[in-house]
């Protein structure tokens, strides 16, 4: 999968940035008394909207208006340097404004949103399109005056579908279509980009060529992101909001055929608030070189074979393995009203739907362990955390949220769609590209009360190992994220043609996973396995839980069918939403561990030409 040029667009690059927290040290401020004639225009629009915008209907006394309209507006600049082998593929920097219209009929109680039809999805999603990058105050009015007419006529459409499909339900759900909530008022400083402390360019060249060390790999890829932008949203309700975000990333993709045909891959990724907190390109060299040398030992290794018995997720896989499995749970968000049921199943086989729903008060994970979801929190132990904001994707001021305590469900995160459970929005409407806001994770804490050293977790492993009597035990030290992993498309979609299915109920594709045998301790390196049905039933009976917490930076996925669901994990920089995870190593008691399947790959017909060590 070519990231570079299939995944992404800079629309897409835009999902990122919407939920980053907020960066001031970017680049330098404008004065205190700027004159933002996006801010105006915006503000003059929307006073129009509310008193004046009106449909009248033929046969009907009253004439339809909007109870609520939303506009919102990403000013990004975005850098992206692409190498391979240390020569650049692409280097390029642009500045682009997107802008969504948004505007609903009804009611708070029963409105035009959250509806797929039979003829597409339009609820949540408005009018959108590029505007002018000159920030001129009349073309962005009649960009506008434009979408919101046309954002405004779809609700009525939509609202009088929706209102004949409810009618032929026997039983009509009493959750309300959106929720109240006061209006919020944070107007920070315009900042300009300023990427001219580090020489990224040659950063790319230098990091990309320590492959060069690795013939074995067959292609690979290293890119660097940097990303900053201007948000605005104002609402009819009264909030006004421009904020200003960053973050950068490196990202890297490589991959193998092992001499019996069998594809593999393995990747890197750093992440930072800011450019000039990247990592410096000694040390992208460094964990270049360790991912290349795993990925040349799961070149060498046996394949995997099926397997039942303990398995022990070290805190570096124990962390992803959290953001793909807790992740869709603890949404409390009510999912869209489908007018085919096929909508219905497709979320439930992608694990868009919690399993938490409903359970407020029930054990849901053992008595020891907490979570904690909170948007403030800057850094673990020094390492900067990504998912943090200030105000949400809906103009809600951010909280932090007990999830669990003591094992017990005690609330799920909320935006401004109700659910079964709460009818108010906790901050966590979260969305990429001024698209759909639903109930995400921010920065997400994993904690117990009653935990043991990695020594002490992993003689406990070996010991359960010993009762059962098995030749060896499994280790996990580091899962996949094939949004970052596979370098073409029709890769990731054979993936997703095993894989997806199964996601819902719990399959899990580890990277770097090890035969640890009980009488001696050795351990060996296997491939190809993928564990099965681990869900959030499985959390709640862990065996063990460690006191290595690792702080775990990652992007989640906000492509369509993605977001939201147990796919959603598997982001990029190129069309992610900024999230953490600290989570320590974790012991699971008895899981399935199913062997290598699929088809091998042909081998290069010559070997591969020399490359010199260096350039």
């Amino acid at each position: 999968m070519n990231r570079a040029r299939t995944l992404a667009t800079l629309a897409y690059v835009a999902i990122s940035v919407s939920c980053v927290a907020p960066a001031r040290a970017a680049g330098t401020a404008e004065p205190a008394q700027d004159s933002d004639q996006t801010l105006r225009a915006m503000r003059d629009e929307m006073a129009r909207s509310k008193t004046r915008l009106e449909l009248k209907i033929p046969g009907t006394d009253q004439p339809v208006r909007p109870y609520y309209v939303e506009y919102r507006l990403l000013d990004l600049d975005i850098r992206e340097i692409v190498a391979e082998f240390g020569t650049l593929v692409s280097s390029t920097q642009g500045r682009n404004r997107f802008m969504n219209v948004e505007a609903r009929v009804g009611g708070y109680k029963l409105d035009s949103s959250n509806f797929i039809g039979d003829e597409s999805f339009r609820g949540f999603i408005g009018s959108q399109g590029s505007v002018g990058i000159d920030r001129d105050y009349d073309s962005l009015r009649q960009d506008l005056w434009i979408a919101t007419d046309q954002a405004f006529k779809q609700a009525v459409e939509t609202y009088s579908r929706k209102q004949a499909y409810l009618s032929s339900l026997a039983r009509q759900s009493n959750i309300d279509d959106f929720s109240q909530t006061q209006s919020v008022q944070v107007i920070q400083p315009l900042v300009v980009a300023d990427w001219s402390n580090r020489r990224w360019e040659q950063e790319a060249r230098e990091a990309s060529a320590t492959l060069r060390l690795f013939p074995d790999i067959y292609e690979s890829r290293v890119t660097y992101y940097l990303v900053s932008a201007t948000e605005y949203l104002l609402t009819s309700e009264g909030t006004e909001i421009r904020t200003n975000r960053t973050y950068a990333a490196v990202e890297a993709g490589m991959n193998a055929l092992a001499s019996d045909g069998m594809p593999l891959n393995h990747l890197y990724a750093a992440y930072a608030p800011k450019a000039g907190d990247l990592p410096s390109v000694d040390a992208v060299r460094k964990g270049l070189n360790v991912s290349a040398s795993e990925l040349m030992a799961l070149r060498a290794a046996k394949p995997a074979e099926d397997y039942t018995g303990p398995v022990l997720f070290e805190a570096r896989a124990a962390a992803p393995l959290l953001a793909q499995v807790l992740g869709p749970a603890m949404s409390g968000s009510r999912p869209p009203l489908a007018f085919q049921p096929v909508v219905e199943q497709m979320l439930s086989g992608l694990g868009g739907k919690s399993d938490w729903t409903g359970r407020i008060g029930a054990r849901v994970l053992p008595a020891s362990v907490s979570l904690v979801d909170d948007p403030g929190a800057r850094e673990f132990h020094g390492t900067p955390l990504l998912g943090g904001y200030a105000v949400d994707d809906e103009g809600v001021r951010a909280q932090k949220v007990t999830v669990v305590d003591n094992g017990n469900l005690k609330e799920l995160l909320m935006s401004r769609r109700p659910g079964p459970d709460s009818n108010q929005s906790n901050g966590h409407g979260r969305s990429g590209f001024l698209g759909d806001a639903k109930a995400t994770m921010s920065n997400l804490f994993f904690n117990a009360s009653d935990t043991m050293s990695p020594a002490d977790l992993k003689k406990k492993f070996l010991d359960e190992c010993r009762t059962e009597k098995l030749e060896y035990c499994i280790v996990v030290r580091e899962m996949d994220n094939p949004a970052i992993s596979l370098l073409h498309q029709e890769d990731f979609s054979e993936l997703l043609a095993s894989f997806g299915g199964g996601a819902g109920t719990g399959d899990r594709l580890p990277l770097l996973i090890y035969k640890v045998y009980p009488e001696n301790g050795r351990e060996e390196i296997i491939r190809g396995a993928r564990v099965i049905g681990l869900n959030t039933r499985a959390l709640r009976n862990l065996a063990g839980v460690g006191n290595d917490n690792f702080a775990y930076n990652y992007m989640q996925s906000q492509l369509a069918g993605f977001a939201g669901t147990a796919l959603g994990a598997f982001g990029s920089a190129q069309g992610g939403l900024p999230a953490s995870v600290v989570a320590p190593s974790l012991l699971f008691e008895e899981l399935e561990v199913r062997g290598a399947r699929g088809e091998p790959k042909r081998l290069p017909l010559l070997t591969a030409p020399p490359l010199t060590a260096g350039r």
